[in-house]
């Protein structure tokens, strides 16, 4: 396949390019939530869940499991909690990004990963609470960091390969001590941006490949190969190396963004987070116009700790816009 291959995903006549990269950034954050909503009533199911209630392949965002239809979980929360936090302080302000995420985290919502938890809540600073989480359990390559990242990619995108995989790591390791976390959320950061500006993220996957760190480069060239499938995975898929394969797998296998989300929910396990990866994804390939409406209409996401705030798809839209426009002419910020 190509990122301009698709249907649609070249700009025909009279369609600016500028056009299609804004359908390509909306279909991002949007088709990253709607991952997230179609794949949460899914959640620990075993292979093939989703065709065994839709035979016909054409799925709904049919709530269960605690989630309403349309609900997304905290994949999404947490990203637009990212998302807000660039845009509030133009640009990457470590700190504030953990405030928030510790301010969500206190509102109990509904669904929030055990490590993530752990980080969250353990009362240390916000630059050494995932490495003592790390240095007391040694384990901490779960792919939580990598669920929330859609907005940081798009934010970053127009910054070029090292500065969105610089901010990537960084993120990643508010909460994640592992570098594998970091490695895999910094490859997803660059093929997301790679698919934004027209091009095909799984071409790029060896050139990016040259850009992990060495230590784990050999792990991440295994799980992105061309002939690596979900049933090679040597970890469950709430791990961040089979999480990041199954939406690179889902989308080197099917033809379109409905079908890629409906065969990475179809792996079973985590399905809401690798679904939510491969609809980040497949949205900045395909664009929001092969969103189906039926998922959009009623996509929403509650923010725990946040008033009674909810976004819908409008909002989301909005979202992506301005985190592509606001990145391109403002510095990049960081804490070391």
């Amino acid at each position: 396949m190509s990122g301009t291959g698709p249907e649609g995903r070249t700009p025909g006549a009279g369609e600016r390019p500028d056009a299609a990269r804004r359908d390509r950034t909306a279909g991002a954050v949007v088709g990253s939530a709607t991952g997230d909503a179609l794949g949460a009533p899914f959640e620990f199911g075993a292979p093939g869940v989703f065709t065994a209630r839709f035979p016909d392949g054409v799925g709904t965002l049919c709530g269960g499991g605690g989630w309403d239809p349309g609900e997304a979980t905290d994949d999404t929360q947490m990203a637009v909690l990212v998302g807000e936090s660039l845009l509030d302080n133009g640009g990457l302000e470590l700190p504030d990004v953990f405030d928030r995420f510790r301010r969500w985290a206190a509102a109990e919502p509904k669904d929030i990963g055990l490590q993530t938890e752990d980080v969250l809540t353990s009362g240390d600073p916000w630059d050494l609470a995932a490495a003592l989480h790390f240095q007391v359990n040694a384990r901490a390559a779960g792919n939580g960091s990598l669920m929330r990242a859609t907005t940081s990619a798009v934010y970053f995108a127009r910054r070029g390969r090292a500065a969105t995989m610089d901010a990537a790591r960084r993120i990643a390791a508010l909460t994640h001590g592992d570098r594998a976390a970091w490695e895999g959320t910094a490859v997803f950061h660059e093929l997301v941006r790679v698919a934004l500006d027209g091009d095909d993220p799984l071409a790029a996957v060896p050139g990016v490949l040259a850009e992990v760190h060495a230590d784990h480069r050999s792990r991440w060239a295994t799980v992105l190969a061309p002939d690596w499938h979900p049933d090679d995975a040597t970890e469950f898929n709430g791990a961040v190396w089979p999480c990041l394969g199954t939406a690179l797998w889902a989308l080197r296998t099917t033809s379109g963004f409905e079908s890629a989300l409906a065969a990475a929910v179809d792996v079973g396990g985590d399905t809401d987070t690798v679904a939510a990866v491969t609809g980040g994804l497949a949205g900045a390939v395909y664009g929001l116009g092969a969103v189906p409406e039926r998922w959009t209409r009623s996509l929403h996401v509650p923010l725990p700790g946040y008033g009674d705030r909810v976004l819908r798809t409008a909002d989301l839209v909005s979202l992506a816009e301005r985190l592509d426009g606001i990145a391109e002419s403002t510095p990049l910020k960081t804490y070391i």
